[in-house]
């Protein structure tokens, strides 16, 4: 750990080499010392941690040299130091921003002593805060919060840069697991907000009921069970971002409400008069067509266009090409290193295997998919077999694959020879095809 590096200002040369001595004891502190303005004021390019400032200064006065000093450096703490005990001039020095103020007696260097610990420790605090939030912010840094190199996630990219750089309403859709709340957490935490605190809130996990109390808060007495004040989501997120996921399932009646919030920039809690004034960015999600929405009459024509903002559509896995490997590859790894297994590969079979199929699931079901077989693969490497979807097809996600009609016919007679276990003269009966065509299919391996 560096050295803490305390400059001492005081033009009593006898009573600065007193406070040199003192503060030197603790073998963490690098003490420098100055009699006046002007030398302290070239030195401070060396960056001290702390100064100590006397307060009658020969060539400055004390609440001079401390805006200058401000000038150069806005953050170091100062302690003036002081024969005065007039409370008024340490009542507006600290107003100014001083640290502390410490009366020259007996008990000045205790004094300052434990003032310079107290300092030091609430750095440490801020410091260790804004490491974490560097960390925070590097961790849902855009390229490691989606993995891939398609063109399509360029393009999503190239949106969430844009929306880091206003607060302007960000609305996400997207087929259900293909990333909504990990993108409105990367524009988060790469925006100037990111110091303010990012509150999700699922609107479809919300009974309809406890909505408006959810997002708004009430008051005590407000309504029976109310037994304090509770400030709502939006309180919460004040300084930061709100992030309202699945806002198609919002009840009408709600709606009209959150459209008042979001015009007036002012929430008033259930049971009260309060306006509490907002400074919030609103992220909205949904994996329904809220267009579609608006026309049956279920969503706010009104609303729709004030969450609207910047549309980012989210791509579903199946047109992200070869970012289906390169997510198989990140999830793999990362199984295998929280459960201590070593590395783990992905045989070619196992790949094209990986690639063909459609991923209605998205991003979530693929990284199911890999846990799954990383534990059921032998030898540190994941084959085809070891690979198994059971995802539940709907018609319409089954017709949406982009395949030609001989891979879509392979596909119908590969499902009715595995349901009859595999007797070709029954599955060719049921498909009223010949039994020669699936022999043949057969033949040129269309149907491994």
């Amino acid at each position: 750990m560096s050295a803490y590096n305390i400059f001492i200002v005081e033009d009593d040369r006898w009573y600065g080499e007193i406070l040199e001595y003192h503060f030197s004891l603790n073998p963490d502190y690098r003490v420098t010392r100055f009699e006046n303005a002007k030398d302290v004021l070239n030195n401070l390019y060396l960056q001290p941690d702390l100064i100590t400032l006397d307060f009658s200064l020969p060539d400055m006065p004390g609440d001079r040299l401390y805006q200058k000093i401000r000038e150069v450096n806005s953050t170091v703490p100062v302690i003036v130091v002081s024969s005065q005990q007039n409370i008024t001039v340490a009542v507006n020095l600290l107003k100014m921003g001083v640290s502390d103020y410490v009366v020259k007696d007996e008990a000045a260097k205790d004094l300052l002593w434990n003032s310079i610990i107290r300092i030091r420790e609430t750095q440490t605090l801020k410091n260790e805060v804004i490491h974490l939030k560097e960390e925070l912010r590097q961790k849902f840094s855009f390229e490691k919060t989606l993995i891939g190199q398609s063109d399509a996630l360029k393009r999503i990219f190239g949106m969430m840069e844009k929306a880091t750089k206003t607060n302007i309403n960000v609305s996400i859709t997207g087929e259900t697991g293909t990333g909504k709340e990990v993108v409105a957490k990367a524009i988060h935490y790469n925006s100037d907000r990111r110091k303010g605190t990012f509150v999700p809130v699922n609107m479809a996990a919300i009974p309809k009921d406890l909505v408006e109390s959810e997002l708004f808060g009430y008051e005590k007495g407000a309504f029976t069970g109310a037994l304090a004040r509770k400030s709502g989501k939006f309180e919460d997120a004040n300084g930061g971002t709100i992030f309202l996921d699945e806002i198609a399932e919002l009840d009408l009646a709600v709606q009209s409400k959150l459209l008042r919030v979001l015009q007036e920039r002012e929430v008033v809690r259930i049971g009260g008069n309060e306006k509490v004034k907002l400074d919030i960015r609103l992220i909205t999600a949904t994996h329904q067509n809220l267009a579609e929405a608006v026309k049956n009459g279920k969503f706010r024509e009104d609303l729709y266009y004030r969450l609207m903002g910047l549309p980012i559509e989210l791509p579903p896995l199946r047109n992200r090409n070869n970012d289906v490997l390169i997510l198989a590859k990140f999830f793999v790894d990362e199984f295998a290193r929280q459960n201590k297994m070593g590395s783990i590969n992905i045989s070619q079979e196992a790949k094209s295997k990986l690639l063909k199929y459609n991923y209605p699931g998205n991003v979530r079901e693929l990284k199911a998919v890999i846990d799954l077989a990383a534990v059921m693969c032998d030898d540190n490497e994941i084959k085809a077999d070891d690979i198994t979807f059971n995802s539940i097809k709907r018609e319409d996600e089954f017709l949406s694959e982009q395949k030609t009609l001989r891979a879509y016919t392979c596909d119908i007679i590969k499902f009715y020879l595995k349901k009859n276990n595999n007797d070709i003269a029954i599955t060719a009966a049921m498909l009223d095809i010949g039994k020669s065509t699936i022999y043949k299919m057969m033949q040129d391996k269309e149907l491994s």
